[in-house]
């Protein structure tokens, strides 16, 4: 067997089976390149779903992390650290809020979101105990936990894995009309991705991230923006809502903070909402870790130059327009998305996304399928225009071959 047969046979005997990787075995990254244990190179079109915004091994990030490293890494939150008051002060600028609760992954960052509404809505508006009802979107994604896939819709990621948390209320996304009528007095939150990742990279009709914001605040509900993948330049902007003008109450962000190097998540809102809690109510032991910190603070100066919210802006247009050629022919379907993130809709006769993938991935080029005929292709931001248009060279090949 080749050194890649070995590696990946070896892993699938120890480890649970939870993913289908591509049969590739990444040996060493760089920038928007990745090489695998036979030394064969990969342009990486997927940035680990926006955790590698900023590229793989990018030096800022990492020197950062080397000077941590050598100072302190973790103290729990039974101390503070020295890193901490800058990460949350200059987090919560970043966001225009107030007030930050760091965590570690997205999951953790989306329970405790759900945790701080329901908290608000028993504590500030006075929800009658163990009524507080959360309105979410069919074909959301926002983590695996158990809580979590109660509201999914993805069969996938729900079956088998019952009984599931009840107080939330399912509606289409997109449809404000749904959105008001799933209202009650009870209604604590509206949790959404402003632009739907797994589901294949939807984008909300105009006005309506503008409209569940009018709505929320007529009806003293929080609006959640789940910005995990969206968020921190993904779009061209910092924040996906920022495209229709529209503020949350509260982020939830995670993956690109912490530079894919240490998971970093947190949740970002008003002194008010998450003033909620009381010492022991809500934790975790590395959430807000001094290698976190030192980590995502670098994140933060980085976006403050408004350098990658530009070239995902500036690349972003040029992707969609390439990628909006192929649409109507006999192999692209639909192209969704903003900035350098897109949904591309395969036509179901050419091949699944799964084999389009791999195809691919035999010219060098790695993205991921979702949805059946479905392949998201998100770079990192750093890429050049040169890879790029290397990178649309090899689809099109696949495409139209």
């Amino acid at each position: 067997m080749s050194t890649t047969e070995t590696a990946i046979a070896s892993a699938e005997a120890h480890s649970a089976h939870n993913y289908h990787p591509l049969p590739v075995v990444v040996a060493t990254a760089d920038g928007a390149w990745m090489t695998d244990v036979e030394g064969r190179r990969y342009l990486d079109m997927l940035a680990g779903y926006s955790a590698l915004n900023f590229g793989h091994g990018n030096r800022r990030l990492i020197d950062a992390a080397k000077t941590q490293l050598e100072r302190v890494t973790l103290t729990s939150r039974a101390f503070y650290h020295d890193r901490f008051a800058d990460f949350c002060t200059q987090l919560a600028e970043l966001c225009g809020m107030e007030s930050v609760l760091p965590m570690n992954t997205g999951a953790e960052a989306v329970e405790t979101a759900v945790k701080t509404a329901r908290k608000w809505g028993y504590q500030v508006k006075g929800v009658p105990d163990g009524m507080a009802k959360i309105i979410v979107a069919a074909n959301n994604f926002h983590g695996r936990t158990t809580t979590i896939i109660s509201f999914s819709t993805d069969p996938e990621a729900r079956e088998d894995f019952g009984p599931y948390t009840p107080g939330f209320e399912i509606v289409p996304y997109g449809d404000l009309t749904a959105l008001r009528e799933a209202m009650t007095e009870n209604t604590v939150a509206v949790l959404m991705e402003p632009i739907q990742g797994e589901a294949g990279v939807l984008v909300p009709p105009p006005g309506y991230l503008p409209g569940v914001r009018a709505l929320t605040r007529e009806r003293n509900v929080l609006f959640i923006a789940d910005e995990i993948q969206s968020g921190l330049g993904r779009t061209g902007r910092t924040f996906a809502c920022e495209h229709e003008g529209v503020v949350p109450d509260m982020y939830v962000l995670g993956k690109a903070l912490g530079g894919g190097v240490v998971p970093v998540s947190a949740v970002v809102s008003s002194q008010e909402v998450l003033g909620v809690y009381r010492p022991g109510e809500h934790g975790s032991t590395f959430g807000g870790n001094p290698l976190a910190c030192a980590v995502a603070l670098e994140v933060i100066a980085m976006l403050r130059t408004g350098e990658f919210q530009q070239r995902a802006a500036e690349l972003g247009e040029h992707l969609h327009q390439e990628l909006g050629l192929l649409v109507g022919g006999s192999a692209v379907e639909e192209v969704r998305g903003r900035g350098l993130w897109a949904g591309v809709d395969i036509v179901p006769a050419l091949g699944t996304g799964r084999e389009i993938s791999e195809k691919l991935m035999g010219r060098g080029v790695l993205v991921k399928d979702t949805h059946g005929s479905t392949i998201r292709i998100a770079p990192p931001l750093v890429i050049s225009k040169e890879d790029l248009d290397w990178g649309l060279e090899q689809i099109r090949a696949v495409l139209r071959g």
